[in-house]
């Protein structure tokens, strides 16, 4: 199965995995799991960071590619297509950007997104599909 990190998720896997769920660290642990993480998470990260949102303890925003690497994750790239179709996705319960297209990309990929997010069960009736 194919799945998707959220931000705080890839960040957890990463820096603090005792704060991901029992469920996420299986799944991300399982050589049987697909592991995908979006570009965006990686923009994210670094914008959050440059503005004092993000404090990261020796680890810097540029270090994550290559640790997702390290660690046979997927990266994700997002593709025009993706972009210019996001118009099709009512992300009606989320205001940041970042987040909204994490959505659109999981859904229109068929992912399942693990996240700790409790306002994306509010899309499990849109089709996306949620663990944590």
């Amino acid at each position: 199965m194919n799945y998707l990190l959220d931000t705080h998720s890839l960040i957890w896997a990463i820096t603090e995995s005792k704060q991901l769920s029992q469920k996420a660290k299986e799944l991300i642990g399982d050589p049987q799991c697909h592991i995908l993480v979006s570009a965006i998470s990686f923009w994210e990260i670094s914008l959050k960071h440059s503005i004092g949102k993000l404090l990261l303890d020796r680890i810097s925003p540029e270090d994550f590619p290559k640790i997702c690497h390290k660690m046979d994750f997927e990266v994700l790239s997002i593709e025009p297509e993706t972009c210019a179709a996001y118009h099709f996705f009512e992300a009606k319960h989320h205001k940041d950007p970042f987040n909204r297209m994490l959505l659109w990309l999981a859904k229109s990929q068929n992912l399942t997104i693990i996240s700790k997010d409790e306002k994306l069960k509010l899309y499990e009736a849109d089709g996306l599909s949620i663990v944590w």
